[in-house]
């Protein structure tokens, strides 16, 4: 390996600490993804964002737990910290589908091996550095830490685990995206505060003893979660408990949660306030490489790297609010948009990549079409705790217009060296076709649409209806499946006078709380009916923190403790799956018996005739 040549990133191995006349890093970082030095991996940001405060970061990635433990001791000890994160994905998730079998590949490992981190990688990781060097301070971050920063279900153990700090034995925990965190804590260590006086510091949790007094900021005011021990003995204790933190992860002038486990308290502080454009560039204008780190050469390809290589996220945060997605409960719901300029900038340094051959993969963010969009009046964002901006309507302090957007876009084509930027990321077609009460924002979300489909699809376009049951829908706060038939309609028409040839492809889940499989034979109906052979379908996978994931577990709905049916074991699942594929002919017979025994014979014919 070529020293000189990984000097451009951050050292992993003793040698490479050398090669840049270290002694000692200040902060080691372990991480259960492959290290690759790009803004879409949480890692490399943090790494990239300490480096400018000054510090001399080394990461560790995947290390070997199961050996004598070296990878964890080849650096030595850090002068300030050790940071942990089970990666960009949950490890469950990374590891096991839903229904709970291993899964074949892991998307950020060279070669998509499936053995380069542990199950529940933050707790392990955390273990085994608690072990080797008890004094050392240890905070962890990332999704995985994020979402299991309270009480949660876990579905692959099929019960409820306290909060990740209780199993980690971490000093801190950093929920959301940990910028700001990390430098604030990085500073305040830097000046010698003892890491158990840090307790004022906005998006963190840590534990404090029962009667334990400790710092806080006055103006936060307090909300107490029922307590650990409550929800294991009452699940509607568990399910109450997380209407109040989604309400308080959505808030602007949110409270500070705590929660007894045993005889401490997890503290959980209230969110910073939202990125301005200017720290949001900050953090995407860092001296990224955009590539593996050399180690990886001839071990094959990292799957997510691919995917991502040649993509640009243009921002952050999602006002959806869909009860089984995790990322307003990690990202927050309001957006953070970075400037045009850094945009630009970025999307030059891609076209300078030498295996750049004209295609930007994904100009995006969580939901694509949401960049530059927020409250018209801020103060009234400041009062309001829904959980989504567009669910059950759209907001009418909501500032949908997708102008911002078809600027972008247009001087991204401009650049020389852009053949095509496609927009990989899911669209929300409510956003485009539901009237705002503004004239001229209707016409240029039409035109976006018009644009996207003209200039942007790689020949498909990926939305996400998700179920065709209205009654579904409204538990997944998703729209009427009316508003999918108008946009099919419309996508079919603007095919047809611009003369392309492309497809439409809709993403449905089945088992998500609520659906019974008479739900399932009807979308089968409905999509029949419309020419659609669903391809890009799953089944719901509970995951820490989502609204769908309480339900599922609890069997109450957290805001109104109405009773919710779901399909909880696996021969349910396997029925309301069945139904995606009612075209194929291993399901016919079984589907047509379930019909039948349902006493609902005009659905055979309607899927059959």
């Amino acid at each position: 390996m070529n020293f000189e040549h990984t000097g451009n990133w951050l050292p992993t191995t003793a040698k490479e600490m050398k090669f840049l006349g270290w002694e000692q890093a200040d902060v080691i970082l372990f991480t259960g993804d492959a290290y690759i030095d790009h803004p879409s991996f949480g890692a490399a940001v943090i790494g990239r964002i300490l480096e400018a405060e000054g510090l001399k970061v080394a990461i560790v990635p995947q290390p070997n737990w199961q050996d004598d433990l070296r990878d964890f001791k080849k650096l030595g000890k850090p002068r300030l910290f050790f940071a942990v994160t089970g990666g960009n994905m949950d490890s469950m998730v990374n590891h096991y589908t839903a229904n709970k079998r291993k899964r074949s590949n892991d998307a950020y490992t060279p070669g998509g091996r499936t053995d380069q981190r542990p199950d529940y990688a933050t707790i392990v990781y955390s273990n085994i550095l608690k072990k080797i060097y008890p004094d050392v301070p240890l905070i962890i971050g990332g999704i995985e830490a994020s979402l299991r920063r309270v009480t949660h279900y876990d579905y692959w153990s099929d019960r409820l685990m306290p909060s990740i700090l209780v199993d980690s034995g971490a000093d801190i925990l950093f929920y959301g995206m940990g910028e700001k965190s990390i430098v604030e804590f990085s500073r305040l260590v830097q000046r010698g505060v003892p890491v158990q006086n840090l307790t004022t510091i906005p998006q963190t949790a840590f534990l404090v003893e029962k009667e334990q007094k400790y710092a806080t900021r006055k103006e936060w005011n307090e909300f107490e979660l029922s307590s650990h021990e409550d929800c294991l003995g009452d699940k509607k204790k568990f399910a109450r408990n997380f209407m109040h933190i989604e309400e308080e992860s959505n808030k602007m002038e949110a409270k500070k949660l705590v929660q007894q486990v045993g005889d401490r308290m997890v503290v959980v502080n209230p969110p910073w306030p939202v990125f301005t454009e200017q720290e949001i560039d900050r953090v995407y204008d860092l001296p990224y490489t955009r590539l593996p780190h050399p180690r990886y050469t001839g071990k094959g390809t990292i799957p997510a790297y691919e995917m991502i290589r040649h993509s640009i996220n243009i921002h952050r945060g999602c006002f959806g609010g869909c009860t089984f997605c995790t990322i307003s409960a990690h990202q927050g719901k309001f957006i953070v948009s970075r400037s045009e300029k850094s945009v630009l900038k970025e999307v030059e340094k891609v076209t300078q990549m030498p295996d750049f051959k004209g295609y930007i993969s994904d100009l995006g963010g969580p939901s694509a079409n949401m960049y530059k969009m927020k409250g018209i009046h801020e103060e009234i964002c400041r009062k309001c705790k829904r959980a989504s901006c567009i669910f059950p309507s759209i907001c009418k302090n909501l500032d949908t217009s997708h102008k911002p957007m078809l600027d972008l876009y247009k001087k991204v084509r401009e650049n020389p060296n852009v053949k095509k930027a496609f927009v990989g990321s899911g669209i929300r077609y409510d956003m485009i076709l539901e009237k705002s009460g503004n004239e001229e924002t209707d016409k240029t979300n039409r035109q976006y649409l018009r644009e996207v489909i003209k200039n942007h699809v790689s020949g498909r376009l990926k939305v996400a209806p998700e179920h065709t049951s209205d009654e579904v829908l409204k538990f997944m706060r998703k729209p009427s499946f009316k508003l999918f038939e108008e946009l099919n309609r419309e996508f079919k028409k603007i095919n047809k006078e611009e003369k392309l040839d492309q497809q439409l492809i809709p993403y449905f889940i089945s088992s998500h709380p609520g659906s019974k499989s008479e739900d399932m034979a009807n979308l089968a109906i409905q999509t029949k009916n419309m020419d659609f052979r669903l391809e890009q379908v799953q089944d719901f996978t509970p995951t820490p923190m989502t609204l769908a994931t309480v339900i599922y577990y609890s069997g109450y709905h957290p805001y109104t403790m109405e009773k919710v049916y779901t399909a909880r074991n696996q021969k349910d699942k396997r029925e309301q799956r069945k139904f995606f594929f009612w075209y194929k002919r291993e399901y016919r017979k079984s589907i047509i018996q379930e019909l039948k025994a349902k006493g609902k014979e005009d659905m055979i014919k309607q899927l059959f005739k």
